[in-house]
């Protein structure tokens, strides 16, 4: 009996200390994609002067979706089925976040800086739940509400850089607009996303949406080919495109689809917020980039209202959450 006892006690311990390495190692990879993931703004912003922004998105979704491509193989069939009962909606959704997404991000970064972008981008839970709200019906208490409007508070402060006289007189930086229009798409891609459900193994749904951005962004790549100036064949052009396409592409989207398999969707995706720091840190070692006054007073405003949305949730999102 005491055998039988001692057993049991060694399995839950060595089962106990197997799952807590298990979610180490999960936290550690999906830690690791969002530092990929930070880089990319980084490049983007490095060769910024150098290559078009639409030619960065192109080739950044094109080799991504040729290399995760041969890996879903096995799924090939269901992915065949699925391009040819919902091919539409898989162009729009994948178009929407895949590719729009990012080119106006790129686009943002030739006039904003990469620490601006990635407090910006930070609003992206943020708009996708109140757009969950209104096209999901998702709860929404009155907290979240508070929260958005410190959060949406925060940002309007970066963008006139503390001065409340550039929001009179319309001195907005084009390129933050870009950037909170990249991070409205997202959002809109994220929700869709949710609705759609379609059915299929995450990481080939993935490749899918990939493809699609490829067509999406093509069109806007030739017309950049046909009135930008820019070399896209130069180094620094063809290192920035290896970094963004291969680890801040391929290596990303599949680290952070291993991430949410392990953690859940919910636990993987408040890791996001790590990716502002990391920009933050890599633009200043990398780039050269010095978090202004206003930068500090507009992230003060946005952690605040991340933490009311992420700590008071309504008692619905909280059971829904757990189911």
């Amino acid at each position: 009996m005491a055998i039988n006892v001692l057993a049991v006690h060694r399995d839950t311990v060595g089962t106990e200390q197997a799952a807590g390495n298990s979610l180490a190692a999960a936290y550690s990879v999906a830690v690791l994609c969002w530092l990929l993931s930070a880089g990319v703004y980084i490049a983007a912003k490095w060769v910024s002067p150098e290559m078009p922004p639409w030619a960065l998105c192109f080739w950044r979704v094109l080799i991504a979706w040729a290399i995760l491509l041969p890996i879903v193989h096995r799924h090939f069939r269901e992915m065949v089925a699925l391009v040819r009962a919902r091919a539409l909606e898989l162009l729009f959704i994948g178009g929407m976040g895949l590719a729009i997404c990012q080119g106006m991000i790129f686009v943002g970064l030739e006039y904003a800086d990469a620490t601006t972008a990635g407090i910006i981008i930070a609003l992206i839970p943020i708009i996708t739940m109140i757009l969950a709200r209104f096209m999901l019906a998702e709860p929404m208490g009155s907290w979240q509400v508070i929260g958005s409007i410190l959060a949406f508070l925060g940002i309007v402060v970066i963008i006139v850089k503390g001065s409340p006289a550039a929001l009179m007189h319309l001195d907005l930086n084009p390129g933050e607009l870009w950037i909170v229009a990249g991070a409205f798409c997202f959002s809109f891609y994220t929700v869709l996303l949710r609705r759609a459900k379609f059915g299929v193994d995450r990481l080939s749904l993935l490749v899918l949406l990939l493809g699609a951005a490829v067509i999406t962004a093509l069109p806007f790549y030739l017309f950049e080919l046909a009135s930008d100036e820019r070399s896209t064949l130069n180094a620094s052009g063809l290192i920035a495109l290896a970094y963004v396409a291969i680890p801040g592409g391929a290596l990303m989207y599949y680290l952070f689809n291993w991430s949410i398999e392990a953690l859940g969707a919910a636990r993987a995706g408040v890791l996001l917020y790590i990716q502002t720091i990391f920009i933050a840190v890599l633009a200043y070692l990398i780039l050269g980039e010095r978090l202004q006054r206003y930068h500090l007073e507009g992230a003060a405003l946005v952690i605040a209202g991340l933490l009311l949305i992420i700590l008071l949730k309504p008692k619905a999102t909280a059971e829904t959450a757990k189911a």
